[in-house]
C-alpha cells in the first residue's frame, strides 16, 4: 500500500504530463511481456524527488512495482535535456549509489545520461524513463518510444496510475494560430484574395514557396484528379508588369465560392502573350479564352494542380471567429479564421493539431467543405464539386472520434487520425471523413495510429463508418501545414 501511495504520488506530480493510456493502446501481444511503440510530445513540471526542487522533468513511462521496461527512445526537446532512467532496488541497496525518492520510504537506483543535447536516441532498460533538465525551466519535448515492458498486466497499471473518473485527452498547443500570406487574384474585374497551400508538382511548389516565404507542400494525390472536378487558374508568364506569381498580372480564376461549381484545387493554364500583341490586364476567364481563341495569346495547360482557397471574393468571405482567443479547448464550429489582414496580405488560420498514421503529430487548416450545412457549420467556403472525391484517390481518409474519451477532436472527443501525413505519397488536402465509434465508451482508450484503429476494429471492439453528414457525401479541404515557420 505505502508504494502504491508512492506511485500515485509520482502521479499527481506528472498528472498532464502524459496520457499513459496512449502507451496501453499499443500493446499487441498476451502475456507479461508486451509491445509499446508510440509518439508523445508532453510538457515537464517541478521534479518530486528530493534534491530535485529546482530541477524538471517530464515523464515518459511510468513506475510501477515488478514492471520492467526496455526498448529505445529518439526524442528532441526545447532545451537540452538528460535522460533518467529508474531501477527498482532495496532500502538497504541504496547507499554508495545515486537514487531517486519523493519521501525516502519509495526508493529507486537512478541512472542519469547527460547528453548535453535537444536531440537524440538511447537504448534503455528500467523500471522508469524521464527527460530531465537541472534547471527550473520548463521544457517540451516529443518522444518516441519503441520497446517492451514486461511484468503487472496493462490494466494494474492503469489502477494506480488513473486518478480522475473520466478520462480525458486535451493536448497542449491543440489549436495554434497560423498565419499565412495572401496573394490578389482577378474574377470578372473583381478582386479576390487566396492562398497556395499544396501542389502536384515539386518543381512548381519550391518555386511558389520561394516566392511567398511560405512552403506550398507537395501533394501528389491531386495530380489524377479529373478536369470536370477542377476550376481554372490563369498564370501569366509575360505581359503587364504586376504581382502575380511570374511578377505579371495578377492570377485569374474560373469561379469563386459563390459558384456552385467552385473548388479549390485549379489546374495551372500558364498565358503567353505572343510577339507583336497590344499587351491589356484580363480581367476575366472568358476574355482570356477569347484572347486564345483569336490568336494573341498562347496557352500552356500544365497539368499541374494547385490548392488555392479563396478567402475573400466578390460579396463575400470566410468567416472570421468573433473570439480571436485561440484555446485548447475551442470549437470547431463558427469559423476557421481569427483575423484577415488586407494592408500586410496575410490570414491567420486556427491550425488543429492531429496524428498522423504512424502517431506523429500533425497540424491543418480548414478551408471549404461539402455539403453545404458542414461547411457554414465550420465557417469555411462551399464546395460541392468535391463530393465528387469520395471515392477517388485524390481523396485521403481522416478518422475522426464519435465518442469515447473527451478531447480536442472536432466531435468533442479525442484528436484525429490521418491516413497519410506529409511528404507521404498519398498525401492529399482532400480528406475523407470516417467516424470511428467504441462499442463500449466506458472501454476507450486514447488511440494514435492508424494501425490502433485497425487493431482494436479487428477485435470488435469500435466500429467504423464512413461520415455522410445530411446523407451526402462529406469531403473536407484541409492542407496540413506548419504553423510554426
Amino acid at each position: 500500500m505505502k508504494k502504491l501511495i508512492g506511485i500515485i504520488l509520482i502521479g499527481i506530480f506528472v498528472i498532464g504530463l502524459i496520457s499513459i493510456s496512449s502507451i496501453s493502446d499499443q500493446f499487441v501481444d498476451a502475456g507479461s511481456r508486451k509491445k509499446i511503440h508510440f509518439t508523445q510530445t508532453i510538457t515537464s513540471s517541478q521534479d518530486p524527488g528530493q534534491g530535485h526542487e529546482n530541477h524538471q522533468l517530464a515523464l515518459v513511462l511510468s513506475p510501477n512495482e515488478g514492471t520492467l521496461y526496455d526498448g529505445s527512445i529518439t526524442f528532441t526537446s526545447s532545451v537540452p535535456v538528460q535522460i533518467a532512467v529508474l531501477h527498482e532496488i532495496n532500502s538497504q541497496d541504496a547507499k554508495g549509489q545515486p537514487i531517486w525518492t519523493i519521501d525516502e520510504k519509495i526508493i529507486y537506483g537512478l541512472s542519469l545520461i547527460d547528453l548535453q543535447e535537444k536531440s537524440g536516441s538511447f537504448e534503455f532498460t528500467g523500471a522508469a524513463l524521464a527527460l530531465h533538465s537541472p534547471t527550473s525551466k520548463e521544457f517540451t519535448a516529443t518522444v518516441s518510444v519503441d520497446g517492451w515492458i514486461r511484468g503487472q498486466p496493462t490494466e494494474v497499471i492503469m489502477q494506480k496510475i488513473q486518478l480522475e473518473k473520466e478520462q480525458s485527452s486535451l493536448l497542449s498547443r491543440t489549436n495554434v494560430p497560423a498565419t499565412i500570406p495572401m496573394h490578389k487574384g482577378i474574377y470578372n474585374g473583381n478582386q479576390i484574395l487566396y492562398i497556395i497551400t499544396d501542389g502536384s508538382d515539386e518543381e512548381y511548389a519550391k518555386t511558389i514557396s520561394k516566392k511567398q516565404g511560405w512552403n506550398v507542400e507537395l501533394a501528389p494525390a491531386i495530380s489524377n484528379i479529373p478536369e470536370d472536378i477542377l476550376q481554372k487558374i490563369f498564370i501569366f508568364k509575360n505581359g503587364i508588369q504586376g504581382d502575380g506569381i511570374y511578377g505579371f498580372q495578377n492570377e485569374v480564376f474560373s469561379s469563386t465560392p459563390q459558384e456552385s461549381e467552385y473548388s479549390a484545387l485549379n489546374s495551372v493554364i500558364e498565358v503567353t502573350w505572343k510577339k507583336g500583341q497590344k499587351e491589356i490586364v484580363f480581367e476575366s476567364a472568358t476574355d482570356i479564352i477569347n484572347a486564345q481563341e483569336n490568336g494573341r495569346i498562347e496557352f500552356n495547360e500544365t497539368g499541374i494542380v494547385l490548392n488555392t482557397p479563396q478567402i475573400t471574393w466578390p460579396d463575400g468571405q470566410m468567416k472570421i471567429r468573433s473570439d480571436n482567443k485561440i484555446a485548447d479547448d475551442m470549437s470547431y464550429d463558427e469559423g476557421q479564421i481569427i483575423e484577415i489582414n488586407e494592408e500586410e496580405l496575410t490570414v491567420t488560420f486556427v491550425a488543429h493539431r492531429g496524428w498522423g498514421p504512424d502517431g506523429k503529430t500533425i497540424y491543418y487548416i480548414i478551408t471549404d467543405a461539402t455539403p453545404l450545412g458542414t461547411a457554414k457549420t465550420m465557417g469555411v467556403a462551399s464546395s460541392s464539386t468535391s463530393a465528387n472525391l469520395i471515392a477517388h484517390p485524390g481523396a485521403v481518409d481522416l478518422f475522426q472520434f464519435k465518442n469515447g474519451i473527451k478531447g480536442s477532436g472536432p466531435l468533442g472527443f479525442q484528436a484525429s487520425i490521418a491516413n497519410a501525413s506529409l511528404d507521404d505519397e498519398n498525401y492529399s488536402p482532400m480528406w475523407r471523413i470516417y467516424l470511428v465509434e467504441w462499442n463500449d465508451p466506458e472501454s476507450a482508450k486514447i488511440l494514435e495510429t492508424k494501425s490502433d484503429i485497425d487493431s482494436f476494429h479487428a477485435d470488435g471492439l469500435l466500429s467504423v463508418s464512413i461520415a455522410r453528414p445530411l446523407n451526402s457525401d462529406h469531403i473536407i479541404n484541409c492542407p496540413f501545414i506548419d504553423p510554426f515557420q
